[in-house]
């Protein structure tokens, strides 16, 4: 046992190294007077997508693999150029754009958005520079191919992207003309899939987009609504999208000057040469997805492992200590006795809060709670990922610890006591050698977990395998193949972690068979080992 201390002591200090390196370097490197921070999904085409190489008009994406491209790329080079700025291109979820542009991680979002009176009020908005019109993308041999009218779509399945006005008009309109609405998706990539394996029978999009779609599938068409253009009940600031700014940013007069800038033809021209890029784009089904983004998959696993890893050994760590605090006997002293109630209140609260929220959730409080408090300079993404997956588990591990300190009989307590044992003799020799073997299944399921649950860090940016998985599929349009391949090798990870630590615990357990040659009162007596 005090060889696996040992080891897990400098494990830890290794860790804790690690850590201290990341988060010395902070994403706020990135952000200088000089540059100037975009925020965007890319993966919104033709307005903002990711591809493999570099192309004409790309940027490399700061904080993934891959290029950025499309119109909202081309708006974001001119504003950067126009303010004698070096254009740095984040790739975030929807969700955390606004977030970012409220905390200063990002100067501006360029993605496509719609400047809505919700969003309104929680960011600024620029002068409009782009305007377009909501269509429904349908499948050809689909029986709502000659639809004109939201009416002719009675009976219909549609689902619109989670979050945006699209949905909203959706919503509105759904019930009145006879439309089940499906739940919102994340993202177009999964909206498309659905369209594709006939989940649904159409989805909502700007007419750009649309186009861009149909490009790089054959058997995709969209339908113009005749009914007030749009055919749903939307405002021009609705069909518009702007740039996003924080509140009272300083820029937003000089972003409106460079948008002044841009006539209708050349942003006409714009639109049409981002839909050409994005025809450019091809999935090549599986072994061209493996041949061409193998590198951003291993990088993908090796993140994954990393955080899974680490954060396993340190929350089980947290779990041991914190395990040890809560059996520690009841101090004498009166003023040490309510420290230790203290203690406990703490633990106690630390243990509900983590176990009681999703890891989600504590990703997106921690990363974005820090840039708040902290004007906009954030922690590392990889140092947050450690340190969020670390404090999780470590509130899991410190109730499997506790039922495991349980488990040891009390006598044994009471036997060490009496030949003069501490308490923290006793837990180190009698009992934490018992209960280390007992909690290893548990130990190793929490492993496994975490090697899939480290998927929810995608929100903050954190480059781990289903980060990467977003990003071939925003490169390559193909949601399904790409998903099958990246369960294939969490299935992979999951099953062969599971049997290295089964090997430990058969390691651990020694050999199962002995004969004793002798008797008690028989001091010569042999004990020999055999295995079946």
């Amino acid at each position: 046992m005090k060889k696996f201390l040992k080891s897990l002591i400098i494990l830890l200090i290794t860790a804790f190294t690690i850590f201290g390196f990341f988060a010395c370097n902070s994403t706020d490197d990135k952000k200088s007077g000089n540059t100037l921070t975009v925020g965007m999904e890319c993966g919104y085409d033709p307005f903002n997508f990711t591809q493999a190489y570099v192309g004409e008009g790309s940027v490399k994406i700061s904080n993934a693999d891959g290029y950025a491209n499309g119109y909202d790329v081309m708006i974001a080079k001119r504003v950067a150029e126009a303010l004698g700025r070096d254009l740095v291109v984040v790739k975030y979820d929807w969700d955390a754009l606004i977030p970012a542009v409220q905390t200063g991680v990002l100067d501006f979002i360029i993605a496509g958005m719609s400047p809505t009176a919700e969003r309104s009020a929680s960011i600024d908005f620029s002068d409009a520079y782009y305007e377009s019109q909501l269509v429904i993308v349908v499948r050809k041999d689909g029986k709502f191919a000659d639809a004109q009218t939201l009416s002719d779509f009675n009976g219909a399945t549609i689902v619109a992207q989670n979050g945006t006005f699209h949905d909203k008009a959706l919503e509105r309109e759904a019930a009145a003309n006879g439309i089940s609405r499906y739940t919102p998706l994340g993202t177009f990539p999964e909206m498309i899939n659905a369209l594709n394996t006939k989940v649904v029978d159409g989805y909502v999009a700007e007419e750009p987009g649309a186009i861009a779609d149909c490009s790089k599938n054959a058997n995709f068409t969209y339908i113009h609504l005749v009914n007030n253009h749009t055919g749903f009940t939307a405002s021009k600031e609705d069909v518009q999208v702007a740039v996003g700014l924080k509140k009272g940013s300083g820029l937003t007069k000089q972003v409106n000057e460079v948008l002044a800038q841009i006539d209708a033809e050349t942003r006409l021209e714009m639109m049409q040469k981002a839909n050409e890029y994005s025809a450019e784009k091809n999935n090549g089904g599986l072994f061209k997805i493996i041949a061409t983004y193998y590198s951003w998959i291993f990088k993908g696993i090796g993140y994954t492992l990393l955080v899974s890893l680490i954060g396993t050994v340190i929350g089980l760590l947290i779990g041991f200590l914190v395990g040890i605090y809560r059996t520690m006997p009841k101090p004498k002293n009166r003023f040490l006795c309510w420290i230790k109630k203290m203690g406990d209140w703490i633990l106690n609260a630390y243990v509900e809060i983590f176990r009681g929220t999703p890891m989600m959730v504590q990703a997106l409080v921690i990363f974005w709670g820090f840039a708040l408090l902290n004007n906009g300079r954030t922690l590392n993404v990889i140092f947050s990922g450690l340190l969020i997956v670390s404090v999780n588990t470590g509130a899991y591990m410190a109730e499997i610890v506790r039922g495991g300190i349980i488990s040891v009989d009390k006598g044994q307590f009471e036997g060490a006591h009496a030949i003069g044992m501490t308490h923290g003799q006793t837990m180190l020799n009698v009992v934490l050698p018992q209960v280390f073997r007992n909690i290893l299944p548990s130990v190793a399921n929490e492993f496994v977990i975490n090697i899939k649950d480290t998927s929810v860090l995608n929100v903050i940016g954190f480059t781990e395998l289903f980060f990467q998985a977003k990003t071939i599929v925003s490169a390559t349009a193909d949601t399904f193949v790409t998903y099958l391949l990246i369960a294939a090798i969490y299935f992979v990870l999951t099953f062969t972690v599971t049997r290295l630590l089964r090997l430990l615990e058969k390691k651990m357990d020694g050999k199962k068979n002995y004969t004793v040659f002798g008797s008690q009162s028989d001091f010569e007596a042999e004990i020999h080992v055999r295995e079946d």
